[in-house]
């Protein structure tokens, strides 16, 4: 009796396996959906750090939109330019102008120019200590807890004297430093140049306020803006044009550096 019933259980898990192997075979051949072979040699040529930086949320994201949606080839900051044209030749497009791009610490602050400090003793992470009032007397400056390192898988980011600093040899322009800051201090910018010249200041104050709260402050004095158009004011606050600058500019950008009265403008890179 006993034999019998596992010979019946044996033919009913048999029988039960070839049913659910022709149905998955049809389902298969049913709804089969046919992948442009292009995707898969798109994202065999991208770096596969599925960092984000194109905009996607990882390189095979990217493939797809790239062969599907003809999205541009030159976005992914880490493969830079050969890879653009890897992918550009694959799709058969024009690559188009493929420009470096990477991120700049718009403060110069270190702890020792920073006014109006206090001694904060709440959890020691950027995002918590930007809800307190008066940390340090710059509502605008970093605050050098380290939030940006953290999020950094490259060791591209560092906090030296209170004041975060970027290894441009290790950076790949992945973005997680500009999302995480709180104050918006950190933003990607073109390196049309190995090294470009920067405001290193986010105050949007007027001078005087500047004046009292920092000993790096951009104070709005315009003696950059003076020198050469590479450099133009938002309001109170000087920025450089980082899409028009090339090493010919260089000498003017140097005497704009040397006119900052308060040491904010200074090469990046």
């Amino acid at each position: 009796m006993v034999e019998i019933t596992i010979g019946i259980a044996a033919a009913t898990m048999l029988g039960m396996a070839v049913i659910m192997s022709y149905i998955l075979g049809w389902a298969n051949k049913k709804f089969h959906v046919e992948v442009d072979t292009r995707v898969e040699a798109v994202r065999d040529s991208l770096p596969g750090a599925n960092c984000g930086g194109c905009g996607y949320l990882g390189c095979s994201e990217y493939a797809v939109a790239i062969v599907t949606q003809n999205a541009p080839v030159n976005k992914c900051p880490v493969g830079g330019k050969n890879c653009a044209l890897k992918i550009g030749g694959i799709m058969g497009v024009d690559v188009g102008e493929s420009v470096l791009k990477r991120p700049v610490v718009h403060c110069g602050a270190y702890l020792e120019d920073r006014l109006g400090r206090t001694d904060y003793r709440g959890e020691k992470h950027c995002a918590a200590a930007n809800l307190v009032a008066g940390v340090q007397g710059c509502t605008f400056g970093c605050l050098g807890f380290g939030d940006c390192v953290a999020v950094c898988k490259y060791d591209a980011m560092h906090v030296v004297e209170g004041l975060a600093a970027i290894d441009y040899n290790k950076c790949i322009a992945c973005g997680a430093c500009v999302k995480v800051c709180p104050r918006t201090i950190i933003a990607i910018s073109n390196f049309n140049e190995d090294k470009i010249p920067a405001v290193l200041c986010s105050n949007r104050d007027k001078g005087k306020d500047v004046s009292n709260v920092c000993n790096k402050g951009c104070i709005g004095c315009k003696a950059c803006v003076k020198v050469t158009e590479l450099f133009f004011m938002e309001k109170d606050l000087a920025r450089a044009d980082h899409k028009s600058y090339r090493e010919e500019h260089k000498e003017a950008a140097v005497q704009a550096i040397e006119k900052c009265p308060n040491n904010c403008i200074g090469f990046v890179g």
